[in-house]
C-alpha cells in the first residue's frame, strides 16, 4: 500500500518553537496538501527599542510593536493535533473570530472543510490553488534575498543563488505536483496555464510504490538516490556500442527508459534492484518534464524557468535530475531554478488573498532568519526510519519593513550588482574563520548585552537564551552553509541582530555610543580649527586621515575591542598614529586630491559608520568641506541599532549639536545643502540594492555624483567591488589581522579606493577576487 504510515497521534508539539507568538495572531490562512499542510499567521511582535528625548543624551527604553508573519510547515498526520492547538490558542483567546473565515487553498480545503468548522468554528474561504501559487512566487521572488537559486550537484558549491532581478516577468512556473501545470506569467495579475502533463510527482510515487518497496515519498527518493540508472536503462552504447556520432547522440545517453528490463522474463533473467528501479523512474519523470518545459520556453520565448511543488520539496536528487534534463533539452541555454521557499508559495497566496484590506502586498517584507528553519537537504539519511512519535516542522517567519527598500540609482548595473565580497559557501577557509570567529566572540556579545540593561533582572537570562539561539544558527550553518541562501560575513552579523532583537536586547551599545558621542562634540571645535590652519592639500590630507582614523572606533572588531577595553585614554590622535604609513595598502590618494583640484561634485551621498569620533570628527567634517567647496550632501545612517554604527535618529540630533558648534554645518542644514537621511538598513554591512525609497528618490533629485562608503563593513566586507556609474570612495581601516593577511596587509592597513564612474561596459570582477588576489594599488586598473 502507497499510504503514509498510520503515526501515533500521542505527539508532543513545541509551541513555543513551532507556532511562535500564536496568541497575538490577528488573521490566518491555510494551504492543505495530501501530505503536508502550511499554516499562515498574522501577528505583531513587541519590540524593544532605545530612544531619545532629543537631549544629548538621555536614553529610554521603548516597546514599539511590528507586523510578522508566520508560515509553519507540517505533515498532515498532526492536522488534526494542530488544530486543536490553534483553537486552544489562537480562537478562543480571539473570541471576535468564531464564525468568520480562513482562507485556504490546495487539494485538502475540500476535504477538511468540515474539520475545520466542527474544530474552529470557521468557514474555509477556498482561493484557487495555482492564483495561490504565482502569487506566493511572485512575493518570495520580490521580496526574499537569495530565493531562486540554480543546483549544481557535482559542483563544489552546489547552491547558486540568484540577485533579486527588477525584471521579474515574464517567467515560466512549473508546478509539479501529482501532475505538471505550466504556467506563462507575465506580470502580477496577468498569466495563463499553457500546458501540463499527466506525468508528475503521483506517477512516480505510484508507479514506485508498486515497483519497489517504498511506502512513500521520501523512502522512494532514497532509493532512488542510491541506484544506478544505467542498470535497467538501455542506453546509446548498449544498442550501437558507444556513441551515435552521425547524429550527435553520446553514448551514456537514455535510448529507452527501463528498456533492459525487457528481457526479463516471469522467473527468469536478471534480477533487478529496487534502487536501480527508482532511480530509472525518477529520470523518466524528470526528463519528460525537462523536455516539455523546455519547449514551452522557448515556444514562448522565455529565459526563466522556476520549479516547484511537492515533487521538488528541496530534495537534491530531484532538482539534479530536472536540472540535467533542462541542461540537455536546452543545450545549455536555459537554467532550471528553485525556490528556496517553494513549499510555502500556496500559503503565502491564501495570506495575501485574506490580507488585501491591509494592502501587505506594498510593504517590503525581510526574512527573520532568528525564527526561520532555512533550508536544508531534505533527502533521508541511508538508515533512513520513518518517524513515528515525533513530528517534523518546518518555520518561515517574515517581518514587515517600516519603509519600502529599493536598489540605489548610482548602481552602474543593478542586475549584476552582489552586495558581498566573500561567498563563504564557496570559500572553506573563510567559512570554518567566519563561523569559528563569530562563535568565539558570542560571550562578549551577550555580556554587552547584560551591561546595557542593568536594571533589567531578567537579562542575564534573556543573554542566556540568545546565545543558545544563536549558536544553533551557527550549527546549522556548519553543516548547511547554503541553508539561508549564500552564508556571508553580512548574514551572520545580520542573523546575530535578529537573534539580539528575539530577545530584547535592541541596542547593547546604546550608553558606550552615547558616553562617546559626548567626548567627540567637546573636542570637535579644535578638530575644525586644525582643520581650517591648514593649506588646501595638507587639510584634504587631513580630512581623508580623520575618516580612516574615525573609522578605527569600531567595537565589533575584536583587535579594537581589546585596545578601547584595556586603555581608557585611547582617542583620535592614538588612531591617528595607529595608520599605515604610506603608500596604504590600496592608496588612491593622489587621484583624489587631484580631482579635488577640478570642479565641485554636485551631490556626494555618504554612507556614515560608527558613533562618536568616527561620525563627529571624520564625517562631519568631511562633509563641511563638501559643502564648502559648493557640494550638496547627503549623509546618511542605518535605520536601526547594529553594534556602535549611529542611527538616523541618533544622527538628527547630533546634526543639531554640530551645527550649534560650527556654522557651516548650521547653514548648510538649514538651506538644504546638507540632509540628514535613513539608509534603510540595520546591519554593519549595506547592500545598496535595498535602500529606503526615499533616499533613493532624493539621490535621483539631487543629481549624486559621489558615493562615500566608509568601514570594514560598508566598503570591504559589502560593496569592495560595486561599480557605480558616478564616481566613488570606499575607504577603511582593516581591524581584522585574518582579513588584513589575506589581503596582504596586516591590522591598522589602509584601504583607500577611488574609482571615477563609468557607463563602460566591461568584466565584473569575481565576488571572491578579494580573497585570491591582492588589491589594486594603482588606480589606473579602475579605468
Amino acid at each position: 500500500m502507497c499510504a503514509e504510515r498510520s503515526y501515533a497521534r500521542s505527539i508532543s508539539l513545541p509551541p513555543d518553537e513551532v507556532f511562535r507568538n500564536l496568541r497575538n495572531a490577528k488573521r490566518f490562512a491555510m494551504d492543505i496538501g495530501g501530505s503536508l499542510a502550511k499554516l499562515a499567521y498574522y501577528s505583531t511582535v513587541e519590540r524593544s527599542r532605545a530612544y531619545d528625548d532629543h537631549h544629548l543624551y538621555e536614553i529610554q527604553e521603548q516597546n514599539e510593536l511590528g507586523a510578522r508573519i508566520h508560515f509553519v510547515k507540517f505533515e498532515m498526520t498532526y492536522f488534526e493535533k494542530c488544530l486543536d492547538f490553534i483553537k486552544e490558542n489562537l480562537v478562543s483567546s480571539h473570541g471576535e473570530m468564531m464564525g468568520k473565515v480562513v482562507k485556504a487553498t490546495g487539494g485538502g480545503s475540500h476535504k477538511y472543510t468540515n474539520l475545520i468548522r466542527d474544530k474552529l468554528g470557521l468557514e474555509c474561504d477556498k482561493e484557487d490553488e495555482m492564483q495561490c501559487l504565482i502569487q506566493g512566487c511572485i512575493f518570495v521572488l520580490r521580496n526574499i534575498t537569495n530565493e531562486a537559486f540554480e543546483y549544481q550537484r557535482h559542483s563544489p558549491q552546489p547552491y547558486k543563488f540568484q540577485t533579486m532581478d527588477a525584471d521579474l516577468f515574464p517567467f515560466l512556473l512549473v508546478n509539479i505536483g501529482s501532475g505538471v501545470s505550466i504556467v506563462k506569467v507575465e506580470s502580477h495579475d496577468k498569466y495563463e496555464r499553457i500546458g501540463g502533463s499527466s506525468i508528475g510527482g503521483g506517477s512516480f510515487l505510484g508507479l514506485g510504490c508498486k515497483l519497489t518497496k517504498a511506502k512513500n515519498f521520501d523512502e522512494l527518493l532514497q532509493l532512488a538516490s542510491q541506484g544506478d540508472h544505467r542498470n535497467v536503462d538501455m542506453l546509446v552504447r548498449d544498442i550501437y556500442g558507444g556513441a551515435y556520432s552521425a547524429l550527435g547522440l553520446p553514448g551514456e545517453l537514455i535510448a529507452s527508459s527501463f528498456g533492459k528490463m525487457v528481457s526479463a522474463k516471469d522467473g527468469e533473467g536478471q534480477e533487478f534492484e529496487e534502487q536501480d528501479i527508482a532511480k530509472s523512474l525518477l529520470h523518466t519523470i524528470s526528463n519528460d518534464i525537462g523536455q516539455i518545459s523546455c519547449l514551452y520556453a522557448q515556444l514562448h520565448g522565455l529565459r526563466k524557468i522556476y520549479f516547484g511543488g511537492f515533487f521538488i520539496r528541496g530534495h537534491p536528487v530531484t532538482m539534479h535530475t530536472i536540472t540535467y534534463a533542462i541542461n540537455f533539452w536546452s543545450r545549455g541555454t536555459l537554467q532550471a531554478l528553485f525556490l528556496r521557499h517553494e513549499g510555502y508559495l500556496g500559503a503565502i497566496g491564501a495570506f495575501l488573498k485574506g490580507a488585501e484590506e491591509d494592502d501587505s502586498e506594498k510593504y517590503c517584507w525581510g526574512e527573520n532568519y532568528a525564527g526561520s528553519s532555512g533550508l536544508h537537504s531534505t533527502s533521508p539519511p541511508p538508515d533512513f526510519i520513518p518517524r513515528d512519535r515525533t513530528a517534523s516542522f518546518d518555520r518561515f517567519e517574515l517581518d514587515r519593513l517600516e519603509r519600502p527598500l529599493v536598489s540605489l540609482p548610482a548602481l552602474l548595473d543593478p542586475p549584476s550588482y552582489f552586495p558581498d565580497t566573500v561567498d563563504l559557501t564557496e570559500d572553506p577557509d573563510a567559512r570554518k574563520y567566519w563561523l569559528d570567529c563569530f562563535e568565539e566572540a558570542l560571550g562578549k556579545v551577550a555580556a554587552r548585552a547584560v551591561a546595557s540593561q542593568p536594571s533589567r533582572d531578567d537579562a542575564e537570562m534573556r543573554a542566556q537564551q540568545f546565545m543558545a539561539k544563536y549558536n544553533k544558527r551557527l550549527e546549522t550553518l556548519r553543516e548547511h552553509p547554503f541553508a539561508y541562501g549564500s552564508l556571508t560575513v553580512r548574514s551572520l552579523l545580520d542573523t546575530r541582530e535578529q537573534c539580539l532583537n528575539e530577545f530584547h536586547f535592541a541596542d547593547p551599545y546604546q550608553h558606550i555610543k552615547q558616553q562617546e558621542n559626548e567626548a567627540a562634540l567637546r573636542i570637535l571645535p579644535e578638530r575644525l580649527q586644525h582643520l581650517d590652519s591648514l593649506e588646501f592639500r595638507a587639510r584634504q590630507v587631513a580630512l581623508a586621515e580623520g575618516l580612516l582614523a574615525g573609522n578605527v572606533f569600531d567595537w565589533g572588531a575584536k583587535a579594537i575591542t581589546r585596545l578601547m577595553e584595556g586603555d581608557d585614554s585611547f582617542g583620535f590622535e592614538e588612531a591617528m598614529s595607529k595608520l599605515q604609513a604610506r603608500p596604504w595598502l590600496v592608496d588612491d590618494l593622489d587621484p583624489w586630491l587631484e580631482r579635488l583640484q577640478d570642479h565641485p561634485h554636485k551631490c556626494a551621498l555618504i554612507f556614515a559608520d560608527n558613533s562618536g569620533l568616527d561620525i563627529i570628527l571624520g564625517v562631519f567634517p568631511f562633509a563641511r568641506e563638501m559643502v564648502l567647496r559648493g557640494t550638496q550632501v547627503i549623509l546618511c545612517a542605518n535605520s536601526k541599532p547594529a553594534l556602535n554604527d549611529v542611527t538616523y535618529g541618533e544622527l538628527k540630533i547630533l546634526a543639531k549639536k554640530v551645527a550649534e558648534l560650527c556654522p557651516t554645518i548650521r547653514t548648510a542644514l538649514s538651506e538644504g545643502h546638507l540632509k540628514v537621511m535613513a539608509s534603510g538598513a540595520a546591519s554593519p554591512c549595506l547592500d545598496l540594492s535595498r535602500i529606503d525609497e526615499m533616499l533613493s528618490q532624493e539621490c535621483q533629485r539631487r543629481g549624486v555624483d559621489l558615493v562615500v562608503l566608509e568601514g570594514m563593513g560598508r566598503a570591504i566586507h559589502t560593496n569592495y567591488h560595486a561599480a557605480f556609474s558616478c564616481e566613488s570612495l570606499k575607504l577603511a581601516v582593516l581591524k581584522n589581522k585574518w582579513l588584513a593577511n589575506r589581503l596582504g596587509g596586516d591590522v591598522f592597513s589602509v584601504i583607500f579606493k577611488y574609482t571615477k564612474g563609468s557607463k563602460v561596459e566591461g568584466k565584473t570582477p569575481s565576488k571572491n577576487d578579494i580573497g585570491t588576489q591582492q588589491p589594486r594599488k594603482s588606480p589606473e586598473t579602475d579605468r
